[in-house]
Formats: structure tokens, C-alpha cells, sequence
């Protein structure tokens, strides 16, 4: 029996919508690309008085592809993969811009984040102050306790 050749979709749909053309005309795979998002994943931990967040970026050139900055208390990572290929085969590599925002723990300086890439992931260290507390506290007096020396 004959194989039959798969079906493609329309020129002027794949131009309007090539995620979805492309995962109509694959095999099933998992979860199509355009609901999962242009994200990348994170960690989030707390470690030797540092708040640590993990990016996975592989494949990257932290001083040309990857940016980090903080505004207030919010951390956002920007990242760019560029397509090196100009016409693979079939590809599932995510190519484009991307961008992560974290909130920060309250009183983090700005001057004190820092951050390196290795093995395709992307640390950013915050150190957390040390939170002391506000005011003071007043001691209670036990009324009962004590006799009463006025009289």
C-alpha cells in the first residue's frame, strides 16, 4: 500500500499562524508552542542570606543575549534567541525575545544584585537584609504583684 503524503496547510494560513501550522502537521508531541508561552523556567530560593533566582537559558551568550535589571523591587531577565539557521529542516527551538519579571523581598539594593551563567543557567543573587523590628517593646507591669506603696 502507498503512503500517503501529509497534508499541508495553506500558504496563507501557515503565514498567519506557522505555530499552529506546524503543530497541526506534526505528530502529537505535547502541548502546542503557542499555549505554553515564550517563558523559560525558573527557581526561586532562599540561600545563605541570599535570595537566589535560576534561570534556564541554554545555548546563550550572557554578554550579547541575556539582560538583567532591577526597577524598584522588581527583577526582570530578558533574554534573545536568534535563529542560526536559516532554513532547518524542522526545528522545535524557540526563537524571538524573552522576558521573566520577579518581585523582590522589600529593602534589596539594587547595587548589591549580582548575577553569572554557567552551563546554561543564568543565577541572580540578592542578598536579603536582615529585617529588624519596628519599634520597641513596652514591658507590662503586673498591678497584682506589686503591693501598692502610696499609702
Amino acid at each position: 500500500m502507498a503512503k500517503l503524503p501529509r497534508p499541508q496547510a495553506p500558504a496563507t494560513f501557515r503565514a498567519m499562524f506557522p505555530d499552529l501550522a506546524d503543530w497541526l502537521e506534526s505528530p502529537w508531541t505535547g502541548p502546542p508552542p503557542f499555549l505554553t508561552g515564550q517563558v523559560f523556567r525558573l527557581e526561586e530560593a532562599i540561600r545563605d542570606d541570599h535570595y537566589v533566582i535560576r534561570a534556564e537559558l541554554p545555548g546563550l551568550e550572557p554578554e550579547n543575549d541575556i539582560e538583567v535589571t532591577v526597577d524598584g523591587r522588581i527583577l526582570t531577565i530578558r533574554a534573545e534567541r536568534r535563529q542560526q539557521d536559516d532554513r532547518p529542516y524542522r526545528s522545535e527551538f524557540r526563537y524571538g525575545s524573552l522576558a521573566r519579571t520577579v518581585r523582590l523581598p522589600a529593602g534589596v539594593d539594587a547595587a548589591d544584585v549580582t548575577a553569572r551563567y554557567g552551563k546554561g543557567v543564568l543565577e541572580v543573587s540578592v542578598p536579603v537584609p536582615v529585617v529588624k523590628p519596628e519599634g520597641i517593646r513596652i514591658p507590662i507591669q503586673n498591678a497584682d504583684a506589686a503591693p501598692d506603696q502610696a499609702g
